[in-house]
Formats: structure tokens, C-alpha cells, sequence
């Protein structure tokens, strides 16, 4: 299946501090990003959403400014499948204003329906830290 490179930027009006649990733990991200994450022992993500369960890995990690999480097969853990999504955290020191970037590099949607989607999970994600 071909793989699409979804890219886009939000402004948050909140701090990194508080934004940044929200991207990079099983709680944050199970408030607005899927309906249940969990991660084991071996810190395996899973992301349950549209009646599926979905495992990646944290294979990039700056505390406060970005992370990226790496989609796996459990059954084949081996093979790669290369799909991630990416959120990285930029702030213009200009105007001191903040924005998400989202990096999402899958095989499951055209630009529009991501960008609907993406637009739907981070008014939900700003309802929640009020930014």
C-alpha cells in the first residue's frame, strides 16, 4: 500500500510543560488521540481506535519538544512498516507564540480526510489544556 506524508501546523496557546504529556504519555495521548492507550513493560504502545488495536514503539524523544512514535506489526515485530506519527513542539520567539507540528506517515487517508481528522483531534486536544 503507498504510504501518504500528512504535514501540518496548529498554534496551542499554552506552555511546552503543559502540552507536552499530552503527546508523549499513554494517559495524555488516550484523552484526545485515541479511545485507550496503554503501554507494557517492554514500552509498547497500544493505541485502540476505530475498533483496532495499533502498536508502536517511542523511536525519537526531546523532552518538551518532540516525539515520535513508530508503528510495528506485534505478530512480526521485525518487519517494518515504517507508518509514524510525529509531533513536534516549535515556538516563534518572535511573536512567542507556539505550534504543534504534526507528522503523520501512514497509508490510511488522502490529505483531506488527515486534515479533517487532524483538525477534529486537535480542537479536542485544545479543549482539554485550554489552548
Amino acid at each position: 500500500m503507498v504510504k501518504n506524508k500528512f504535514v501540518a501546523d496548529y498554534q496551542i496557546n499554552t506552555s511546552r510543560k503543559i502540552l507536552f504529556p499530552y503527546l508523549s504519555t499513554a494517559s495524555g495521548l488516550a484523552e484526545w488521540f485515541a479511545d485507550d492507550v496503554n503501554i507494557n513493560e517492554d514500552k509498547t504502545y497500544r493505541f485502540h481506535f476505530d475498533g483496532e488495536d495499533h502498536y508502536a514503539r517511542i523511536t525519537a524523544l526531546r523532552t518538551n519538544i518532540h516525539v515520535k512514535f513508530e508503528f510495528f506489526d506485534p505478530t512480526n515485530p521485525e518487519e517494518k512498516d515504517n507508518s509514524f506519527i510525529e509531533f513536534k513542539v516549535d515556538e516563534n520567539e518572535l511573536t512567542q507564540t507556539m505550534f504543534l507540528k504534526v507528522i503523520d506517515y501512514s497509508d490510511s487517508y488522502d490529505d483531506e480526510e488527515l486534515e479533517s481528522i487532524w483538525e477534529s483531534l486537535i480542537h479536542t486536544l485544545k479543549e482539554i489544556i485550554g489552548g
